[in-house]
């Protein structure tokens, strides 16, 4: 059989656009000779769409658009996840053969943690289904039914299934690649079964879909795999009825179906036989990057896809000469292309000369348009309007939140005027403990690097470097202690622990949900006392903060859940 996984980078709602990719890679992986083609989890919507699946108009142009799709596959089989209504909406994954629809299987298992919430929107499925192409029996399963250790994997081998196929859409976390395949490998082999998972790939609001489609071979052994990061068609030849030698030595089995009162009755359809041929597809395995490599094209790929999928032409940044906006401008012009990046200076007179110059060079490196916008004036003119209501009251945080505000506004009024994004810069550290000025620099359609830990800025800006063979960011920005730079001889570790104790503790406690007292026997009390406090007294501005890049395994934003009216936990 000749196997064709299309990882697909789709638009949520554009049903004619996401078609008409689908009709086109389905056309393609004929002329490549597949007989059956495998599309990801809700390729015809885009996943995931939310409440646009409450719409029954929606859903019925779908089902409509699934139809058109159809008519593309004379002579291969395509599977093909879309939203499907029967007296109730499920998720699901249609078997399109010869022009038809041919049969329907309905997801069994529904995620409805971190990320995922589709309870909300499908009812699960019941039954499942076998296809029978020549000799090779196939069994379909959607996401979720495959990281469960049981069924409905076990069933379909136990069945007779020789091939389990799987339409997925499982987000981006920095190691999620690995340890998905890792997962994939134990089912393969545990139920002795070739396996083809087939993901999506792109950025959707704050989520990145990485690919890595993959195939394997009954004994976990890897025979293809996708790139991350892009669109791909995988094509290999795979022979899956070499594992009933296997199976018939293999008793486990036996004692896992003796154990059933009583196996399903599982219908089979008949679908593309495969084809002779005398020319092999090999398949080609490519190789998982480094993490900070990955962290990169992850980061590239969200905000690329974020922008052009919104219809923006540029983008717009405030560089200070600090490292959070150096690297969030870095990799804005790669991912963009630099001539549709806007780098704004806005100094004060606490702006030093070497972050100034910095600033410049950094967007003379990068190739971008540059201008310098003062702010000494306008803050004159905020400070003589307020003098009146403030006399008699030392200057405090409030003059310093002012100039953010200040430089907020100028970025604003340059979106408003020309139609640029603005792309906030600040981190998960800083977002972690509230270190950021609301409707100053939290302002921004996009922040790039809302998950991302300060000590991670500074690896991936190295990083960065290295990978160009030249100074993409200038080490001077790079080895200088951190500032906001709002009064005199201001510095980060002033008003926060040193982000290399920092990181580790807000790791453990909003990624891991550490208790207090499990922090405390682990890192610094003080760090841990004030890493906590900061925390949770800052959960209103994080509701009010843009999207972002999802990069880790809980970010702020779709998977953090936090009341902002409560008091202090264990």
């Amino acid at each position: 059989m000749r196997l064709a996984l299309a990882q697909l980078n789709v638009v949520v709602g554009d049903l004619d656009g996401n078609g008409a990719k689908i009709a086109d890679a389905v056309r393609t992986a004929r002329t490549a000779g597949a007989d059956l083609v495998v599309l990801p989890e809700l390729a015809v919507t885009g996943y995931p769409p939310e409440d646009l699946l409450l719409r029954p108009a929606f859903v019925k142009a779908a089902r409509t658009t699934l139809e058109e799709i159809a008519a593309s596959t004379r002579g291969i089989t395509a599977l093909v996840g879309c939203p499907l209504f029967d007296r109730d909406l499920s998720n699901a994954c249609a078997v399109l053969s010869d022009g038809a629809v041919a049969g329907v299987y309905r997801k069994r298992f529904l995620p409805n943690y971190g990320v995922f919430d589709e309870h909300r929107y499908f009812a699960e499925g019941r039954e499942l289904m076998l296809l029978r192409a020549g000799d090779v029996l196939v069994g379909p399963t959607i996401c979720e039914d495959i990281w469960q250790p049981g069924p409905p994997a076990t069933d379909l081998a136990l069945a007779g299934a020789q091939l389990l196929v799987n339409l997925s859409a499982s987000p981006f976390h920095v190691g999620k690649a690995e340890d998905r395949e890792e997962m994939l490998v134990t089912r393969a082999r545990d139920n002795a079964s070739y396996l083809a998972f087939c993901n999506l790939v792109g950025g959707q609001d704050e989520l990145v879909f990485d690919g890595h489609s993959v195939v394997l071979d009954d004994e976990g052994e890897v025979i293809a795999r996708a790139p991350g990061f892009e669109e791909a068609l995988l094509v290999v030849d795979i022979d899956p009825t070499e594992a009933i030698g296997r199976r018939l030595r293999d008793v486990r089995r036996r004692e896992l179906e003796r154990s059933r009162e009583r196996l399903p009755e599982i219908p089979v359809v008949e679908i593309t036989a495969p084809r002779a041929r005398t020319e092999a597809a090999p398949g080609t395995i490519a190789p998982f990057l480094p993490e900070l490599e990955q962290m990169r094209r992850a980061l590239g790929l969200g905000v690329r896809d974020y922008v052009d999928k919104n219809g923006f032409e540029s983008v717009v940044l405030g560089v200070s000469g600090g490292i959070d906006s150096a690297l969030s401008a870095a990799i804005l012009a790669d991912a963009l292309g630099p001539e549709r990046v806007h780098a704004v200076s806005m100094p004060s007179r606490y702006s030093s000369a070497e972050t100034r110059d910095d600033a410049r060079a950094l967007s003379e490196n990068l190739g971008l348009d540059f201008r310098e916008i003062p702010i000494e004036p306008v803050l004159a003119a905020f400070t003589e309007a307020l003098a009146p209501s403030f006399s008699g009251r030392g200057a405090d945080l409030t003059e310093e939140n002012l100039q953010a505000r200040i430089r907020g506004t100028l970025l604003m009024a340059l979106s408003n005027k020309l139609g640029w994004l603005v792309v906030s810069t600040g981190n998960k550290s800083e977002m972690a403990v509230g270190y950021a000025t609301l409707y100053g620099d939290m302002v921004g359609g996009f922040a790039l690097l809302k998950d991302v830990f300060k000590t991670d800025v500074f690896r991936l800006c190295r990083h960065l470097n290295e990978r160009a063979g030249r100074e993409l960011i200038p080490a001077s920005t790079i080895e200088r202690a951190p500032s906001a730079e709002l009064r005199a001889d201001q510095r980060d570790d002033q008003s926060l622990p040193p982000y290399e104790l920092l990181d580790p503790v807000l790791e453990a406690y909003v990624e891991l949900d550490r208790s207090r007292e499990e922090l405390l026997s682990e890192f610094d009390a003080a760090t841990v006392e004030r890493a906590l406090a900061l925390v949770d007294r800052a959960e209103y501005k994080r509701r009010q903060a843009p999207p972002g890049v999802k990069l880790r395994p809980r970010a702020f934003g779709r998977d953090w859940r936090l009341p902002i009216t409560k008091r202090s936990q264990p």
